[in-house]
């Protein structure tokens, strides 16, 4: 048998554990293709764990006349929604009028259209606000006294990749996280790739009949690497960082700010005692994986929030940073906030038409993920031949089984069937795991049930359930992936999670570890 017509293990090779490697492994393993996702660390570890938590059509793109853009992510905020109420949920934001900046018609131009361009049912319209007498204008300085209100949503986005996963490995996908593709050699129609556990450092080879490359911001990296090519610069690395200050406001709204320089700041309600403050774009070289907030980011991003809020916010006010590496496309914009926030895919077939295809992925969007993922199957159906139709429009995501405005009735009938929990941990649980928190407490009947306490509101239980069904291996993707609790934890705490974690880790088969079945 030559390599030409030898037999593949897989379907599909995903390479990338992001929020559009894990979008893409769901919508192929669900057609009936068979899948093998390669994450060299934990899922969401990179640029999608690291966003401004948010679905939203990008109003600032309109600027850029990206109406196409725009237009996608608006039709996807409800339809995520839908899909995910545990994990997403509507989000008011109040644009405030600053003299001097976009004129007041401009504003109400872009608002109409972000109203109407994107099919919006459920989300309530824009609506025009005296901040001298509304409660969103009392954190503010005196002297605004139009704003704006529209809607978008808020999502955890960590948890929106891992959930992907898990949609996916129940749907038949081999998840592999911690594993590298070292090496992708094409075979005649085959792509033979050598996978590395950077753990243990064993390696094996799987073959595949087509391999994605969702690297994110190693996308130009797995193409010198792995495939041993010199001649790729396909992405612009942009660095967006965040700071999180202690609660400014006590409204469930959030504030979008025009600064001086053209950009704009959101300053968000977060993990209900915070605020969260963000984002910068600059241009960024170097390794991704050693990306961090600078102290000019920090500085300016509370300068630019202390502009508005009438409590100055001080370099002492910040509790945590953090900040990642968008890969966007290169399309030789002048500003890194002025390149195109668009997706570009690439097929390339190796100079040969009955050669094994790839598809790169460069730039996206978590709002555009589902919409990414579409055009990518309709790239593998031509190469490979259609299976099963187009079906995520309407797929539940784990746990989201229940209507859109019902989540204070889930976080209400928990409360009830697990009356010893406290009320806040309940709420926590519901709006992480959605239905499957049912699974996670299933036969507690106290609190000693849940196990170890590792500080906050964090119980071995939970831990466990993370490691055997979210591929968590170590503390940090529990306590800043699948949730944030590393803000409320201590650094001891913190040192007895791991030693428990990697305890636990030992007596794992390896087929748990990595697939998280």
């Amino acid at each position: 048998m030559t390599a030409a017509t030898q037999a593949a293990e897989f379907d599909i090779l995903v390479i990338g554990g992001g929020i559009n490697g894990c979008g893409i492994a769901r919508d192929a393993v669900g057609r009936g293709y068979s899948v093998c996702l390669a994450e060299m660390n934990d899922l969401a570890s990179g640029t999608s764990s690291w966003s401004t938590k948010l679905i939203h059509g990008g109003l600032r793109y309109l600027e850029h006349y990206e109406f196409r853009l725009v237009r996608e992510a608006l039709s996807e905020r409800e339809l995520l929604w839908a899909n995910a109420p545990h994990i997403i949920r509507p989000l008011r934001f109040v644009l405030p009028h600053q003299k001097g900046l976009r004129p007041r018609w401009m504003l109400r131009l872009g608002l109409f259209l972000y109203d109407h361009l994107g099919g919006r049912k459920l989300l309530p319209a824009t609506r025009t606000l005296n901040l001298a007498n509304d409660p969103a204008g009392r954190p503010l300085k005196d002297g605004f006294g139009t704003g704006f209100e529209y809607s978008d949503c808020w999502v955890d986005d960590a948890r929106l990749v891992v959930l992907n996963a898990r949609d996916a490995a129940d749907r038949g996908a081999q998840v592999h996280t911690r594993t590298e593709v070292v090496a992708l050699e094409r075979e005649g129609d085959i792509w033979r790739a050598t996978l590395k556990d950077r753990e243990s450092g064993a390696t094996r080879s799987v073959t595949a009949r087509l391999a994605v490359n969702a690297a994110g911001p190693w996308v130009d990296r797995v193409l010198k690497g792995a495939l041993k090519r010199n001649d790729t610069h396909n992405v612009r690395l942009v660095q967006g960082s965040h700071i999180v200050v202690r609660k400014l406001f006590d409204h469930d709204r959030a504030y979008i700010f025009q600064n001086g320089d053209g950009r704009i700041v959101f300053a968000i309600p977060y993990e209900q005692d915070f605020t969260l403050i963000g984002t910068t774009d600059r241009d960024y070289e170097g390794d991704p994986a050693d990306v961090a907030a600078t102290e000019e980011e920090i500085v300016y991003l509370t300068e630019a929030a202390s502009e508005y809020f009438r409590k100055p916010i001080t370099r002492g006010d910040v509790v945590w940073t953090y900040s990642g590496v968008r890969p966007l496309f290169d399309d030789g914009a002048s500003k890194a906030q002025e390149a195109t926030r668009d997706y570009v895919l690439k097929l390339d077939e190796g100079g040969r038409r009955d050669g094994a295809a790839l598809i790169n992925i460069f730039g996206g969007k978590i709002t555009t993920y589902r919409r990414l993922a579409l055009s990518v199957l309709e790239m593998i159906e031509k190469a490979l031949g259609a299976k099963g139709p187009d079906w995520t429009a309407t797929a539940l995501l784990p746990g989201g089984d229940f209507p859109t405005t019902g989540l204070a009735d889930l976080e209400a009938a928990l409360a009830r069937d697990f009356a010893f929990l406290p009320r806040p941990l309940v709420a926590r649980l519901a709006r992480s795991y959605g239905t499957r928190a049912r699974d996670l407490l299933a036969g507690a009947t106290s609190i000693d049930d849940l196990g170890p306490h590792f500080g906050a509101d964090l119980y071995g239980r939970e831990v466990a359930y993370l490691m055997q069904h979210e591929w968590a291996r170590r503390a940090e993707d529990v306590l800043w992936r699948r949730s944030k609790l590393g803000l409320r934890v201590s650094a001891e705490q913190a040192q007895a999670l791991e030693a428990w974690m990697a305890g636990r880790l030992d007596t794992a088969a390896p087929a748990e570890r990595n697939q998280g079945a």
